[in-house]
């Protein structure tokens, strides 16, 4: 058992048969009145984000979560196919528990996935991932970091905003945690 003014983001507990894992967490103490914890809360079966908030010293139950190194292969239909890096057991992930995520696999990446018991609660990707560009306007003359920039298409559907030099076929290094542009990776 945790009580909630231990929780900090990252942290996952069940409440209500849902597992929940805390986005963000935050003392709060009104001018008149006791301290409650804000809490933006992820329910990791359905993807909802919820606001809330709890008083300090409500008891909860922490939810131990597993993570294993695996590989992304495939997707197939309604799912996307993982193997684990040392046994090489095989783990289908349904797309939609993965939506956001899927924007930045690529086959033969290296990510993470994440279990409650034998149940796949989701992936942890790395911080930033390279992609190629597969569609964008062409590049201007002359054109600096500083320009404005234009979107680009990136081989898995993402689109991200880059600057003006940036061509078709380029790779790019991609901020996985806000979808940004980092910068041109070396070839």
């Amino acid at each position: 058992m945790i009580s909630a003014v231990e929780l900090r983001a990252g942290m996952t507990f069940v409440q209500n048969d849902k597992l929940i894992k805390v986005v963000q967490a935050d003392h709060h103490k009104p001018g008149k009145g006791n301290t409650v914890m804000r809490l933006k809360l992820k329910n990791l079966r359905t993807g909802a984000i919820t606001d809330t908030t709890m008083h300090p010293d409500v008891k909860l139950e922490r939810a131990i979560i597993e993570t294993k190194d695996v590989q992304y292969l495939y997707s197939q239909d309604t799912s996307a196919v993982f193997m684990d890096l040392k046994n090489y057991e095989q783990y289908e992930v349904p797309t939609e528990l993965i939506q956001n995520e899927m924007l930045y696999l690529v086959e033969n990446m290296n990510v993470k996935i994440d279990f409650y018991g034998n149940e796949v609660v989701g992936i942890s990707l790395p911080t930033t991932v390279v992609l190629e560009v597969t569609e964008t306007q062409p590049s201007i003359k002359g054109a600096t970091v500083s320009g404005s920039g234009k979107p680009a298409t990136l081989n898995t559907g993402l689109v991200v905003n880059v600057p003006d030099f940036i061509n078709v076929g380029d790779k790019l290094e991609v901020n996985t945690q806000d979808g940004s542009y980092v910068k041109r990776a070396s070839k």
